[in-house]
């Protein structure tokens, strides 16, 4: 995309920002007194505040250099979630069996890195578009699949298998990997009083998430 920089915002800033997930639902009330709700959005949004991470002047510095790189809201960036930036518990390291991402039909070629959340029926599968590069491994049917023979687009997160190694109908796709969140500056103007900022006021720089 030409509006999107494939740069991370500074990992030890962002580690101390505060932010999340959000979803957007429609609740009617009717006259029963029984409610009625509705998703807006097929998937959840993040957003996050980057001035709560923001310790130092130079820090400050830092994030404001960035801001203008990006041109404010203009261009898109990489974002590292400190609690889910992995395809496995925070806990643990990504494997190659970690997650299924598609079933073969030996015939399909690519398929799209995601991520499940929750195990039960209403298990949500948000789509990983940016991995981070020489991080994500695949398996078909539980046996790692020779990095010769599949690629990963860090871009769109798009794993695409070399010609003649389709997987087989039926087998089971897989891959472990470590990724960023796509997002934008939610604001056009960064408003700093470096008396306040001394005095432990910390400004406010929202950041929120980019859906492809």
């Amino acid at each position: 995309m030409s509006d999107f920089h494939e740069i991370r915002f500074p990992t030890d800033i962002a580690r101390g920002a505060r932010g999340g997930p959000e979803r957007l639902t429609q609740i009617v009330a009717l006259a029963s007194g029984r409610e009625v709700r509705n998703s807006r959005w097929a998937h959840s949004r993040r957003r996050y505040d980057a001035g709560l991470g923001i310790r130092s002047l130079d820090a400050l510095a830092e994030v404001v250099a960035f801001f203008e790189e990006r041109r404010g809201r203009l261009y898109g960036f990489r974002w590292r979630d400190g609690l889910d930036w992995k395809s496995c518990p925070p806990s643990q390291g990504p494997t190659a069996t970690d997650l299924a991402i598609g079933t073969g039909d030996g015939l399909t070629a690519s398929f799209q890195l995601c991520k499940h959340y929750g195990t039960g029926l209403a298990t949500y599968r948000r789509p990983i578009r940016k991995p981070v590069p020489g991080e994500v491994m695949v398996a078909v049917d539980g046996t790692a699949v020779d990095p010769a023979h599949v690629t990963c687009d860090a871009t769109n997160g798009l794993v695409t298998f070399a010609a003649g190694h389709a997987p087989a109908p039926g087998a089971v796709v897989t891959a472990g990997f470590l990724f960023d969140v796509p997002v934008r500056f939610d604001i056009d103007a960064i408003e700093i009083d470096l008396s306040a900022f001394e005095a432990g006021e910390i400004p406010r720089i929202p950041v929120v998430e980019i859906l492809f």
